[in-house]
């Protein structure tokens, strides 16, 4: 079975999380979460990535906070695309993170999104599409959902224009 893979760091970087949860189970993407640490817990984090991949593992959603450096972990474990996701919640506000999970070393990509929330729910779409490339059904679901989050745009317009009228 193919699926999505969500490392979280620590306990912590749930509440955020569950909305990149949240939003593959709105489309119907199977997916697992775990928390494991790149500094705490390595061989954990490592036995994880063997078995996911033998499971059906397709792309792998790190999520990290301060030194961040889950995401690279897994980038030097997999060939399977990595995403990851900065967390707030440091001194620095995720700006650590942030840096910590885009500066990676060339050959070692690693996808970055936004930090915090918005990160986490961008991670899961943008999950979602690599596997969209072959998967036509759930690329089909991708276009109908911009539809409908166009249309909600131009009836919020319709809705501030009646009321400055």
């Amino acid at each position: 079975m193919k699926f999505v893979s969500i490392i979280i760091g620590s306990k912590s970087d749930y509440e955020v999380m569950k909305s990149c949860a949240d939003t593959l189970e709105a489309f119907g993407v199977y997916h697992e979460l775990i928390i494991s640490s790149a500094h705490r817990s390595p061989e954990r984090t490592k036995d994880y990535i063997i078995n996911a991949e033998k499971k059906g593992a397709q792309v792998f959603i790190a999520a990290a906070g301060m030194a961040a450096h889950l995401a690279g972990v897994l980038a030097s474990k997999t060939v399977k695309p990595i995403i990851g996701v900065p967390m707030s919640g440091s001194a620095l506000s995720g700006i650590d993170a942030l840096l910590s999970t885009v500066q990676m070393p060339a050959g070692m990509p690693v996808a970055t999104v936004a930090i915090g929330k918005a990160g986490a729910i961008n991670s899961a779409y943008l999950a979602m599409q690599i596997l969209a490339l072959n998967d036509e059904d759930l690329s089909v679901k991708l276009k109908e959902d911009r539809i409908a989050k166009a249309k909600k745009v131009e009836m919020d317009s319709l809705e501030i224009e009646t009321i400055l009228d």
